[in-house]
């Protein structure tokens, strides 16, 4: 049986096959559509991600966020990142991650807020972060940012406990 690809997993693999990132996979539709326990989001230029809500089922034992970034400067001029925290410790985690620095991609990694985070990437990069659902609780609010400094406020989502 042919295995089809998506067009966000075929970006994927040819970001591999290129050899211009090396951080994540391509995911066949087929086993995507059998699983919702995972999503790819572009960081895209002009600060704004591809997804204004993700939503994760309670039946995943893991969820994965696939980023792939979509433009063309490196890290230290316009990065992106993925980072999730509760929505009513954002403000905190963005401040704690300021003081983290660049060396940390802006990201205090020893908060135990911050409940998944991708590393900063440059453009055409792409990476993958996986994280246990039972950090996340019903009727939670979450929202998931780029750390880089500017990108905080306009690159946010909502990440969403529920099928």
């Amino acid at each position: 049986m042919p295995i089809r690809i998506t067009a966000a997993a075929a970006l994927l693999a040819a970001f591999c096959l290129n050899g211009q990132a090396q951080h994540a996979h391509a995911v066949p539709s087929s086993e995507a559509a059998s699983t919702a326990c995972e999503t790819t989001i572009e960081g895209q230029p002009g600060k704004r991600f591809s997804l204004a809500e993700i939503r994760v089922s309670p039946r995943c034992d893991t969820f994965t966020v696939h980023l792939v970034h979509t433009g063309k400067k490196p890290w230290q001029q316009a990065g992106h990142n993925w980072v999730l925290a509760r929505s009513a410790d954002i403000d905190a985690v963005i401040a704690d991650g300021l003081r983290a620095g660049p060396e940390h991609a802006w990201v205090d990694h020893s908060d135990a807020r911050v409940i998944a985070a991708t590393q900063m990437l440059s453009g055409g990069e792409h990476a993958s972060v996986t994280f246990p659902v039972a950090r996340l609780r019903q009727g939670e609010s979450y929202t998931y940012f780029c750390s880089y400094p500017s990108h905080a406020l306009p690159m946010r989502g909502r990440l969403v406990l529920g099928d």
